[in-house]
């Protein structure tokens, strides 16, 4: 008979391709563990080799960043497993496994898998199959980004007119412009100066006093410019409008955070109370057994 209801495991998504047969011979060799709320089932770099289902309770998977904080990866529900890539590699665990609250957890290890495929060789295709499923789950979850990046979302909406006019009002608020037409404006004007003098016989200016072409020029530069200026400023605001949404999406989840945060704390304080009065409740009769042993003992022997 199996050790556990296969119907346990059916409705566990990893293994809903799986039969009934298939399932029976999984339940004979599993065990289970049993955890209390705040312990930890196994940290990152622990050896693997075996993967998890919970019956019941939450299990929280975490690892810890450079910096040292604790990064939460998610919160494993009944019904759901984990552990199941180090059950196969055999690679050590790559994050951090804690009870939330009291739970109890379905063990697999590579014994079990074993004994399944000798007996069902089909269970291992259905497995692979499985397996590739939630792959390819984890690969979209890893395209989306937690926090969007403003540059980026601003690039794939930026026409070529767009990037021209940020590109021209980059140049023309660098200093080096600023020296560039003072150069230009200098040798337009002493160019044309030397040859109203005659001071280069056979050349006429192109641009005499009070250099009409050159003022022409002047104030079309300085139009084109204020407008690709306006531009820029415009898409500054969108900009701007896009950070703050991203900034308001990331406060939000920050708030989020600290709520489930205090949540957690209160849920781990009335667990410590509620194992606190079981100790003490332990304790009373056990002294109360204790006492009443002593007190047989020496009326025993006083007859």
């Amino acid at each position: 008979m199996p050790v556990f209801d296969p119907n346990i495991l059916r409705n566990i998504p990893f293994f809903e391709m799986f039969d009934f047969d298939e399932l029976c011979t999984l339940a004979e060799a599993m065990d289970e563990v049993t955890l209390l709320a705040g312990k930890r089932l196994f940290a990152e770099g622990d050896p693997g080799g075996k993967m998890f289902m919970v019956e019941s309770g939450r299990i929280e998977l975490y690892v810890q960043d450079k910096a040292g904080d604790r990064v939460i990866l998610g919160v494993v529900e009944p019904g759901e497993m984990f552990g199941e890539l180090s059950l196969l590699d055999e690679q050590p665990r790559s994050a951090s496994a804690k009870a939330l609250e009291n739970s109890k957890l379905i063990g697999i290890d590579r014994a079990d898998l074993q004994i399944l495929f000798t007996k069902h060789p089909d269970a291992a295709l259905d497995m692979m199959t499985m397996l590739s499923k939630r792959v390819r789950e984890s690969n979209l979850l890893v395209r989306e980004r937690t926090t969007r990046n403003v540059n980026e979302l601003i690039e794939k909406t930026e026409s070529w007119g767009e990037r021209l006019s940020d590109f021209l009002t980059m140049v023309a608020g660098d200093i080096r412009f600023v020296y560039f037409s003072v150069l230009w404006f200098a040798l337009w004007i002493g160019g044309n100066l030397l040859l109203e003098n005659g001071l280069l016989p056979g050349y006429t200016a192109f641009d005499p006093f009070p250099y009409g072409l050159l003022t022409m020029v002047v104030s079309l530069e300085a139009i084109f410019l204020s407008l690709f200026v306006l531009i820029s400023q415009n898409r500054q605001t969108a900009r701007e409008k896009v950070r703050n949404d991203i900034e308001y999406e990331v406060n939000l989840k920050a708030e989020i955070e600290i709520r489930e945060l205090k949540q957690q704390v209160e849920d781990l304080q009335e667990i410590l109370l509620e194992h606190l009065a079981a100790l003490q409740a332990y304790e009373a009769a056990r002294q109360t057994k204790d006492t009443k042993t002593n007190n047989s003992g020496q009326q025993s022997g006083s007859k």
